[in-house]
């Protein structure tokens, strides 16, 4: 967007007079288009953290007897979160400590 230098008001491209102008609606500013305007902005994206913590979260927890479905190992990592809303069971999530597969109950 561009603004008007005297008046602020946002510019208009006009094409009355058969040439295209930037043109002010609000006084009599008006400014020749003599090439292409174009301007790109990048945008940034979104920084997305980990709804379930990350790697961190696995660091302190507990142990116990679970039996992983693609490499068979008898033990696997688990922890508990609450992802629904409160009346409902809290949801266990179990990692491998062979391989690292993870899924979870509930």
């Amino acid at each position: 967007m561009i603004f008007c230098p005297l008046c602020a008001n946002m510019l208009v491209i006009s094409t009355a007079t058969g040439d295209q102008m930037w043109a002010c609606q609000a006084c009599t500013y008006r400014f020749p288009i003599k090439k292409q305007v174009t301007q790109r902005t990048k945008l940034k994206r979104k920084e997305v953290d980990d709804v379930l913590g990350g790697a961190e979260a696995w660091d302190n927890v507990d142990r116990t007897e679970a039996r992983c479905s693609k490499c068979d190992n008898p033990e696997a990592f688990w922890m508990q979160l609450q992802i629904r809303s409160a009346d409902e069971p809290m949801t266990t999530f179990y990692r491998c400590t062979n391989c690292h597969h993870q899924w979870r109950e509930n």
